[in-house]
């Protein structure tokens, strides 16, 4: 496998050392024996500049003999560096929803460490670390989940992978085997279109569009047979309010790319779900439904993708025009309703300080 570490959003280079890549064991602890160092160019420390990103040598995983074994079906892997001085502004996922462990600052490079005991702080985010490759059988194939909070896993369970594109890859690995990757490209806030500027020294709420982060989080990824698109209700919040004309030429402007990129593609768009009732003020509004029903209808019968995954029938309550309520409850904090719990928890570990 190999990694990619990431300074997309950052100001100022950033160097990392002790990159190390194991299985988990519980909590920062890993399976003995299954740490191995990662390197960059064939040494062990790697400085990415602002706006760039790289990709590490290949490593070995000694702990994967057999492509089929079912006993590495749902572990997790755990990545462990240390920022090396100041990062300045960090790329970071702020909704990982799975915990990851810190060192005190100060603390040195701990990656080269099998057991717990430096890692004494716990985080629900991921810094840097913004994709990873494997070596795969030539049948194997990658699906991406392109869109905002929804694909994100917003309400979703802490440490649950109970997020749609979680559900997706169980779904596929009972019909298919161990042949198809689903990559989560959510981010929280997103849209298509807006905001018309976003940098650095100008960051948004949500990142930067689809439009703009498309080559990132898409393009520049490999064994890609298929994307879901479920984006566009942050077009049209109080926030975004953009024209429906405007997120279908956006969704038209993205689905040319993507098809220019990977002959063969399949691309399929979800329908917007309904946020009336949203607690959100930026949500929920009669004016933001009209737009959500308008452009359902292109995705619907625009002709622009190849199969349709209709979230909005599944999930609507036809009598209030709201959601049903069993997709409403707030899983990730705990409340009323049906929620899903998983007790394994994926680690990313990291050493080091971030300012």
């Amino acid at each position: 496998m190999r990694l990619r570490f990431s300074n997309a959003l950052g100001t100022r280079p950033i160097t990392f050392d002790g990159i190390h890549v194991a299985l988990q064991r519980t909590a920062a602890a890993l399976v003995p024996g299954s740490n191995q160092p990662v390197s960059f160019a064939g040494e062990g420390t790697t400085t990415v500049a602002p706006g760039s990103s790289v990709w590490s040598d290949p490593v070995p995983l000694p702990f994967v003999h057999d492509r089929a074994a079912v006993e590495l079906l749902g572990r997790e892997l755990a990545v462990s560096f240390r920022v090396v001085g100041e990062s300045g502004p960090m790329t970071w996922h702020a909704k990982a929803l799975t915990t990851s462990y810190i060192t005190p600052p100060v603390a040195g490079a701990k990656g080269d460490s099998e057991d717990e005991s430096a890692f004494l702080f716990s985080t629900a985010s991921w810094y840097f670390l913004d994709a990873l490759d494997m070596l795969a059988p030539a049948d194997a194939r990658a699906i991406v989940a392109f869109g905002d909070s929804i694909t994100d896993g917003t309400a979703a369970t802490m440490n649950g992978d109970d997020r749609w594109p979680d559900v997706l890859a169980r779904r596929l690995h009972m019909v298919y085997g161990n042949k198809i990757a689903v990559l989560n490209a959510g981010i929280g806030g997103n849209q298509v279109v807006g905001p018309a500027e976003y940098s650095p020294r100008k960051p948004y709420p949500g990142g930067p569009s689809a439009k703009d982060r498309l080559d990132r989080d898409v393009l520049s990824l490999s064994g890609i047979a298929a994307v879901v698109w479920h984006e566009g209700i942050n077009d049209f919040s109080k926030n975004g309010n953009a024209p429906v004309e405007a997120v279908e030429a956006g969704m038209k402007d993205v689905v040319g790319r993507i098809r220019a990129k990977f002959a063969g593609i399949r691309i399929i768009g979800a329908t917007l779900t309904s946020a009336l009732g949203s607690t959100n003020p930026n949500h929920g509004s009669p004016e933001q439904d009209a737009k959500r029903k308008a452009l359902n209808e292109f995705i619907l019968k625009g002709g622009l993708f190849d199969g349709i995954a209709d979230f909005d029938a599944a999930t609507l309550d036809p009598q209030s025009g709201g959601m049903r309520a069993e997709f409403v409850p707030e899983s990730t904090s705990g409340g009323p309703g049906i929620r899903s719990i998983r007790t394994a928890s994926a680690i990313w570990r990291w050493a080091g300080r971030l300012t």
